[in-house]
């Protein structure tokens, strides 16, 4: 299969066919989180249905018994907490995938964006004042009905064979991972983006793909999931709605880049759907960071 960048909306994935795909992995946009997504939904029930949409079509591309990652967590905006995490999980399951693993990502102390809550307490020491700051994320592992673990050759295997010496040095085997998440730094190429490290896709491609094999992100930001898969000898497909992302990806990617190694062809497609986002999002960050 070929490697496709699709600029339109994952709503509809209508490029691709029935069973194609092997892995999902991605983490779709925190839901009007104000440091990166501010407005971006017009409700959460848009957001929800939006969701409900793009598992419909992921039950359709992915091929039997194989596994779809998301990577989420729960929206605070204005003291409200929205259950985005427990939301996905019924959405997903209501669309017939089975509901498998749950690991939580832990990012180190002192990498969190700066936060006001835990400092309540501080100022008030008194019940009732307790407000946590967020050092975690999910990683929901949905799967597609069972797996024919006879359909793959020993020769596939082989070829995907886990380090088992770096799967227990690095300890895969717990449903806590401890990864470095992308720090908000000037300049970063992912600035604006929510991006999630490249480690989080890495593990999940070599868990739960086979070499060759088609991972899709349908919410593909600045273009780690292809990025990653492509490195491990898998093909890589990506939705993205804003446009003003191709330059990122492509830059992300090394396509049209000279490079001493050979990179990956990909096939880009511009959708009618496709919207222009990044630049209006950033402006309304900086806003909502002079009005603090």
């Amino acid at each position: 299969m070929t490697n496709k960048i699709i600029f339109g909306d994952a709503q509809n994935m209508k490029e691709l066919e029935d069973s194609s795909i092997h892995l999902v992995v991605t983490s779709p946009p925190y839901f009007n989180a104000p440091f990166d997504y501010p407005d971006l939904f017009e409700s959460y029930e848009q957001f929800l249905n939006v969701m409900k949409n793009v598992a419909n079509e992921i039950k359709r591309v992915l091929a039997k018994g194989r596994i779809a990652a998301f990577v989420c967590d729960d929206t605070l905006i204005n003291g409200e907490k929205y259950p985005v995490v427990a939301d996905i999980i019924k959405i997903f399951t209501e669309q017939g995938f089975k509901y498998r693993e749950r690991i939580t990502w832990v990012k180190p102390e002192g990498y969190i964006r700066i936060s006001r809550r835990s400092g309540v307490l501080i100022q008030h020491p008194y019940p009732m004042y307790y407000y946590p700051d967020n050092l975690q994320e999910s990683i929901l592992i949905f799967q597609n009905g069972d797996f024919d673990y006879k359909s793959i050759s020993q020769r596939k295997k082989q070829l995907s064979k886990i380090d088992i010496k770096q799967y227990q040095r690095e300890k895969w085997f717990l449903n806590v991972w401890y990864i470095t998440n992308v720090l908000p730094i000037n300049n970063r190429l992912e600035k604006g983006i929510a991006a999630f490290p490249e480690e989080i896709p890495r593990r999940l491609i070599k868990l739960f793909s086979f070499k060759g094999e088609t991972v899709l992100d349908p919410f593909l930001g600045s273009g780690t999931t292809l990025k990653v898969a492509n490195e491990l000898g898998r093909n890589g497909i990506g939705y993205e709605i804003d446009a003003e992302l191709l330059k990122v990806i492509k830059e992300k990617l090394g396509i049209n880049q000279t490079k001493l190694v050979k990179t990956p062809s990909y096939e880009i497609i511009m959708r009618d759907d496709k919207k222009y986002l990044r630049t209006t999002l950033q402006n309304r960050v900086k806003n909502n960071n002079k009005s603090r």
